[in-house]
Formats: C-alpha cells, sequence, structure tokens
C-alpha cells in the first residue's frame, strides 16, 4: 500500500469512527506464521494496528449507486441547500452532507485520480443487508 493510499484510508476510517462501520481485518500471528482474518466493527484499537502495520483493514462500504430512492431524494435536498444558500450556510451544509454520507457508510472519498476506497482495493463492498438504513 502506498503512504498516499494509507492516508486516504486513514483518514477515512477515523471520519467513520462514530457510526459502527463494519471491517474485515488481517493480521499475521508472528509465533505460527498464519494469516487470520475476519470482520469486526470498527474502533481506534483497528486504526492504531494499521498505523503501526502490523493489520491490513478494509471497510465494507456501500458504492453510490446502491442508493435507494429515498437517500437519492435525499441527497438532491442536500446539494439543492448547498447551491442556493449564501456562503456562510455551505459549511454547514457540506459538513451535515459528508456526515450523512458517512453514517450511511457510502464510498465516496476519492484519491487524487477520482478512484473511490472499493475502486483502489482499499474497501470491500458491503454486502446488501450488512448495514440496516432507517
Amino acid at each position: 500500500m502506498t503512504q498516499e493510499n494509507k492516508e486516504l484510508l486513514l483518514k477515512d476510517l477515523c471520519a467513520r469512527l462514530p457510526y459502527n462501520c463494519r471491517v474485515f481485518y488481517e493480521y499475521v500471528d508472528d509465533l505460527d506464521k498464519k494469516t487470520y482474518g475476519y470482520s469486526l466493527t470498527l474502533n481506534t484499537w483497528c486504526i492504531d494496528e494499521l498505523c503501526a502495520n502490523k493489520a491490513i483493514i478494509k471497510p465494507y462500504l456501500r458504492p453510490l449507486s446502491s442508493m435507494t430512492e429515498e437517500e437519492e431524494q435525499i441527497v438532491r435536498w442536500f446539494k439543492s441547500d448547498i447551491l442556493t444558500q449564501g456562503v456562510g450556510a455551505i459549511d454547514l451544509y457540506m459538513n451535515r452532507y459528508i456526515e450523512w454520507l458517512d453514517s450511511r457508510h457510502f464510498d465516496w472519498r476519492t484519491d487524487g485520480n477520482g478512484k473511490t476506497l472499493i475502486e483502489n482495493g482499499l474497501a470491500l463492498e458491503a454486502p446488501e443487508g450488512m448495514y440496516k438504513i432507517e
């Protein structure tokens, strides 16, 4: 993993901490040289292990194409508010929009080439039904 990809992944994981994001966690047991992998809910311990290069962590994310009609309507509302509100309100609405995307586990962050985490192999596509949408 390149340093740029690791930084992108770390930024994404830190932003998702409050939202019970599921991750695939993989590490090598130094005693018997076996690789173990399993799914768990993201926590600060996972991030510490990734930073120390002791683990590979891939969040399970939803592609933007998996949005429901209701979610698409919410996106239209956010975009409309961002475009029509005064300059002072843009930051507020953008922050709310980003928090909403993260809380719904969407794969929206991109690298410098416009590729998402899933497209870069830094995240896994969440199986349907992994995250209950309320």
